[in-house]
């Protein structure tokens, strides 16, 4: 009992003595011209405030407290820089693989890495991209074959999940639309059952992207990993179904097909374990982003029956010159210029994700501050999404913003990125929010339940009750 209260009197001026100890250890202390801001406690710097809050609001106070350009930090155990505004935009997506690289937090490595028993063939990050790119299948002229079946897959789930019902929840819906389009058009899988069992498991992986990397049970890392272990389990049985298809003379038509056949410089291909965990990745981008995005419209739409309306005679202008039975196609697509700019605005005031990371390749200057090699570079949309000054009157949906001829000063709103490091994958979001806007908006009118709903997450924001909405069709 004694030595249990002599450890606690003692506990205060040990965790002193450990700061200090990693404060004299800490070569960024004494770095000269750093930029202004706090790296926070040891190790975990300001992780939690990150995490926790908000990181809107944790980029906003940071700006105003230390700097409108830029300000350092320590996230996820990483001494950090962000940089801010238009400016910081450019100057980011200008120096792709000049200055700066792609980095995954350590969460996101744990995630996504291969597990094997065996030694892995290393496949780098260039080999995965040309796997990705090289096929032309994220290419509109690729993608316009693919339209058709997403269109259809939409109807049917829609018939399925809508039709009848009083009430439902957008966001599962969604998540379970995006994740069915997105093994369909990977993968080549349409198999509602398989999708079904996989959609809580994603949830789970997202969550814990941007987390602490702890394997304590009950911690979103903890979660995530169970959950990535069940994927990869279930996506090898495809990619062994798939390897028999394709032994029996099936055709090469998806990304999948092209990652088993794919090989290195050496002529290696690649394991089953490491084509699971990049298939991994590619669904979560196709997946998480696409339906917070269609999310967000049911939310603010239902919330301006103005903008509705004006939607609704476009997407009854694109239906009344289809065939009965005809599915949309590329020209159909071309003709949602407005609902696209709803999308647009949307994606400006709830943002499918908040940034990214990167890894500086060498010293930089920025601002007349000096940036040391290895620090990780934070980018993020909050810095000009709502600032009044590139959007005025920033917090109303106002889709005329993006009426032709109106142009915003360059790098205020890049949703998808820009320069080499856009989003590859933008053309195939765009073409699954709209085919999901077009057979939303011709069947249903709807309501939200709660308006004041609170949004949660971190990185990805998702509406706490899963956005109950109110339904009646149209042919009611």
């Amino acid at each position: 009992m004694e030595l249990t209260l002599l450890l606690l009197s003692l506990a205060p001026l040990i965790l002193l003595l450990v700061i200090r100890i990693f404060s004299l250890k800490d070569p960024s202390r004494s770095a000269k011209n750093l930029p202004p801001g706090s790296l926070g406690w040891p190790i975990f710097g300001e992780t939690l405030e990150f995490l926790f809050g908000k990181p809107e609001k944790f980029v906003f106070d940071r700006m105003k407290k230390y700097s409108s350009d830029i300000f350092k930090t320590r996230i996820l155990g990483e001494k950090t820089v962000v940089i801010c505004g238009p400016d910081g935009n450019k100057y980011l997506f200008s120096n792709e693989q000049k200055l700066f690289t792609a980095f995954r937090p350590h969460s996101m490595r744990k995630l996504f890495r291969s597990h094997q028993a065996a030694a892995p063939i290393e496949v780098s990050r260039e080999t995965a991209s040309k796997i990705l790119r090289s096929p032309g299948f994220l290419k509109p002229e690729a993608l316009v074959r693919y339209l058709g079946k997403m269109d259809s897959i939409t109807q049917q789930q829609m018939q399925t999940y809508w039709e009848g019902k009083d009430e439902i929840k957008a966001f599962p819906f969604a998540k379970t639309l995006t994740l069915s389009l997105a093994c369909r058009f990977f993968l080549g899988s349409d198999d509602p059952e398989r999708i079904a069992r996989l959609v809580s498991n994603f949830d789970d992986v997202t969550l814990g992207m941007h987390s602490i990397p702890s394997g304590f049970p009950g911690t979103a890392f903890y979660r995530a990993s169970k959950a990535a272990a069940a994927i990869r389990r279930e996506l090898r049985k495809v990619i062994s179904e798939k390897r028999a298809s394709m032994a029996g003379g099936a055709q090469v038509q998806d990304i999948l097909c092209h990652m088993i056949l794919a090989t290195d410089t050496s002529g290696k291909h690649m394991t089953e374990a490491e084509i699971a965990g990049k298939i991994l990745g590619v669904l979560v981008a196709g997946y998480s982003t696409v339906a917070t995005a269609m999310t967000f419209f049911m939310k603010y739409v239902g919330q301006r029956p103005d903008i509705y309306a004006k939607i609704l005679t476009e997407q009854t202008e694109v239906a009344t010159a289809k065939k009965e039975g005809e599915l949309l196609d590329w020209d159909d697509i071309q003709k949602m210029k407005y609902s696209w700019n709803v999308i647009y605005e949307v994606m400006r005031l709830t943002p499918p994700i908040q940034g990214a990371f990167r890894e500086a390749m060498t010293d930089f200057t920025y601002a007349g501050y000096t940036i040391p090699k290895g620090w990780k570079i934070y980018w993020t949309v909050s810095t000009t999404n709502k600032n009044p000054k590139y959007f005025p009157d920033p917090e109303n949906l106002d889709p005329s913003r993006y009426d032709d001829g109106k142009a915003f000063p360059p790098f205020t709103f890049v949703p998808f990125g820009a320069g080499p490091g856009m989003c590859p994958g933008k053309e195939y979001a765009r073409l699954a929010i709209l085919t999901f806007v077009h057979n939303v908006v011709k069947r249903f009118k709807w309501e939200v339940v709660f308006p004041e709903e609170k949004i949660v997450g971190d990185m990805i924001p998702s509406p706490e009750k899963g956005l109950p909405i109110r339904i009646q069709s149209h042919s009611c």
